[in-house]
């Protein structure tokens, strides 16, 4: 994928925090089937793990929170770009929005490092058209940009991430809440099969729409993706499934 190109061959790849901040290759996973890789979750300050419970199942699913734990965006540059120039799949590197501002300077000092073939903007939750636009407008520069929508206002939120110049939208899980293993609620980012019938359906009326979409949320399995491609998603990201997936192919 070159720059300036938002083209996947293969039209997947991994969710943001899934398999790290770079491909492992010595893991059991054949790169060439995915069409790029998206880093972890990447703030300007460090970000350490969530403090209380980050687990809890329900049928088809779970709720987890991380706190989206990271180095920091001058360490994970620091430790990671020499492996992006040298990975054998295109590099989407995610970064988490706080401020424009912030989000501007990151870009900037992105300018020269190698190996990285675009950009994943991760919104907060409550996001709203007008910072959608800012941090559209923030990131514009060498690298195509995608905007990581919360899935609960991603039709909302889908034109003005496009009009501000976003190549592309993406999903993130949608936010919920449920009865944590120690008593009380735990609240934070679903994922697991029960997902993919809403998923599906806001893939399919994001492409009414003629927004760009990267389709995500509860695919497990080949005719899941297929479909989700048949509805008229241009890639689809795939999550949980890659956390027990072993063997020679993904689905």
């Amino acid at each position: 994928m070159a720059k300036l190109d938002l083209t996947f061959a293969p039209p997947i790849m991994n969710a943001a925090g899934t398999l790290g901040f770079s491909p492992n290759l010595h893991g059991s996973i054949e790169w060439s089937q995915l069409g790029a890789f998206v880093t972890n979750p990447v703030s300007q300050s460090p970000r350490t793990p969530a403090h209380s419970e980050r687990f809890a199942a329900y049928p088809a699913g779970f709720v987890l929170h991380t706190g989206y734990p990271n180095p920091g965006f001058n360490q994970v540059i620091r430790r990671y770009a020499r492996q992006w120039s040298r990975a054998p799949v295109p590099i989407i590197l995610h970064l988490l929005v706080q401020e424009a501002e912030g989000l501007a300077r990151m870009v900037r000092q992105l300018e020269g490092v190698e190996g990285i073939s675009g950009l994943e903007i991760g919104l907060p939750a409550g996001a709203t058209p007008a910072h959608v636009t800012a941090s559209a407008q923030a990131a514009a520069g060498e690298l195509p940009v995608i905007l990581r929508l919360p899935f609960e206002n991603a039709l909302e939120l889908a034109p003005a991430a496009i009009q501000a110049g976003a190549m592309a939208v993406s999903l993130a899980p949608p936010r919920g809440t449920y009865l944590a293993a120690g008593g009380g609620l735990l609240q934070g980012r679903l994922y697991g099969p029960a997902i993919f019938p809403l998923a599906l359906r806001l893939v399919q009326e994001l492409a009414r729409l003629g927004i760009p979409t990267i389709g995500a949320g509860g695919v497990y399995t080949r005719d899941q993706y297929d479909i989700m491609l048949s509805l008229g998603a241009m890639a689809v990201q795939i999550d949980a499934t890659l956390w027990k997936w072993a063997g020679d192919r993904i689905f």
